[in-house]
């Protein structure tokens, strides 16, 4: 399902006139859209979008990957600004390389990082070559 599917308010909509999309989105309505690499391999699906409460920006899409209806999935935290939409197939792209995205660090549901860490945001923003927006 994408984001225009999951559009309940028709914010999306092609009625002749400019909606908010694709410079202004609904977080809900990006949960669940698939990434992909610019080799178009499908890496994971966004689970949750975490906002910086300090800068009113969001910091990061946590992705997952594998495991069946949760159960083993790893989760990883994905800098938002390395994220790029793709209108034409709407879904994200994220330019790494399948086996660099599944050997990046991550986690599980039960045990989040902190993401306020500095020193974790770091790591995270380096190892996906992202600049802090």
């Amino acid at each position: 399902m994408t984001y225009v599917e999951r559009d309940t308010y028709g914010m999306y909509k092609e009625n002749g006139k400019k909606g908010p999309g694709p410079e202004i989105m609904g977080a809900g309505t990006l949960i669940g859209d698939h990434v992909h690499n610019l080799e178009e391999e499908h890496l994971g699906d966004i689970k949750e979008i975490m906002l910086d409460m300090r800068s009113g920006k969001i910091a990061y899409a946590v992705l997952s990957f594998g495991g069946v209806f949760s159960i083993g999935e790893k989760l990883l935290a994905v800098p938002w600004s390395a994220l790029k939409l793709d209108t034409v197939n709407k879904q994200f792209t994220l330019n790494v390389t399948k086996e660099r995205f599944e050997n990046a660090p991550g986690f599980d549901s039960n045990d989040w990082p902190d993401m306020a860490d500095q020193s974790w945001a770091d790591g995270v923003q380096s190892y996906y070559d992202a600049k802090n927006s």
